[in-house]
């Protein structure tokens, strides 16, 4: 289960990226932390962006209350998700990882 944690009136959860996948993908989770797949290079903060607008096709957000507030630069990442409940992210989120499609 992705650990999600409430600050405030956001939600944060941690996400492993990996970049210059074949394809775009919510591949899993391990030890409370989101896989995902973009298919962009780690350069000039392409990734970050495709990380932020897959992320925001999958929970049915819009990008702009997505961003990320720690690991920039790194493969694993918080991201925080502003107005929103962590039991309702965390609700998503499992139900993400359950469908075959996603």
């Amino acid at each position: 289960m992705v650990l999600v944690r409430q600050e405030g009136a956001a939600a944060s959860f941690r996400v492993r990226l990996q970049p210059k996948a074949s394809r775009e993908a919510i591949v899993g989770e391990v030890d409370g932390v989101l896989r995902l797949r973009v298919t962009a290079p780690p350069v000039e903060g392409q990734a970050n962006e495709a990380c932020l607008r897959l992320l925001a096709k999958a929970l049915d957000l819009p990008v702009s209350r997505l961003g990320i507030a720690a690991g920039q630069l790194a493969r694993v990442k918080t991201i925080r998700v502003a107005d929103a409940s962590a039991d309702l992210l965390r609700t998503a989120l499992c139900s993400l990882l359950e469908r075959p499609d996603h």
